[in-house]
């Protein structure tokens, strides 16, 4: 048995933002994301993804259609706000049962539903189902350096109202050495570092610069 684990909400938004060219989330034996709370709860609001734990007449956990266990490498469970691993509850229960055939650790979402929806409510879903291409085409958000404080992200994803919007990006930080007037259509203050996109670009030169431009901006969050 592989046993369970915490998950921060923050680690499930990074997950759920793993990309390579496509999302990593159309791979068949990447994620399963399993609610456990009741049908009802599942059906009026759920994580992006999620499929809603099944129960047979004697108890026992029915697997996922599709979903080899044994073979994911991420599976994360959540209710609605477990915040501990002892005692009982819809999520350990649920992740017990998955151990069983795991090869990895199953994880279980901290704070439940309730915690990772108030920090991420763009990622709040009635959806159940998904074509490949639908997940292929799924667009990522930045990775979450510092949670809610600074995020690590692509040219396309700073330039996109809807990636600000949500995660109230109020400073961006341009290293390239394109200074594209793209970035001065919104209200954001810019910090243009021109590197070259090479291995042997001096990047570190320009740490200090960036660090005190972090820093000044307190408790807004920056890309």
């Amino acid at each position: 048995m592989a046993g369970t684990t915490f998950c921060e909400a923050s680690e499930l938004y990074n997950i759920l933002n793993q990309y390579t060219r496509l999302s990593r989330l159309a791979e068949f034996n990447f994620l399963c994301l399993i609610d456990a709370r009741a049908k009802g709860q599942y059906n009026a609001s759920h994580i992006i993804t999620a499929r809603n734990a099944k129960w047979d007449s004697k108890g026992k956990l029915i697997m996922p259609v599709g979903v080899e266990v044994e073979s994911m490498r991420y599976i994360v469970v959540y209710d609605s706000s477990t915040s501990s691993l002892q005692g009982s509850g819809e999520a350990i229960e649920c992740a017990e049962a998955l151990t069983k055939s795991s090869r990895y650790p199953v994880q279980i979402l901290k704070g439940g539903y309730q915690r990772f929806s108030a920090f991420y409510p763009f990622f709040r879903t009635q959806k159940i189902l998904y074509t490949i291409k639908e997940l292929e085409s799924l667009r990522p958000y930045p990775v979450e350096l510092l949670p809610g404080q600074l995020y690590l992200g692509n040219y396309k994803q700073a330039i996109n109202p809807h990636v600000l919007k949500d995660l109230k990006l109020s400073a961006l930080v341009n290293v390239s050495e394109d200074s594209c007037h793209m970035f001065e259509k919104g209200n954001h203050t810019i910090l243009h570092i021109n590197v070259s996109d090479s291995v042997e670009a001096d990047l570190y030169s320009s740490f200090e610069r960036i660090c005190v431009f972090i820093g000044g901006l307190g408790a807004c969050p920056a890309m």
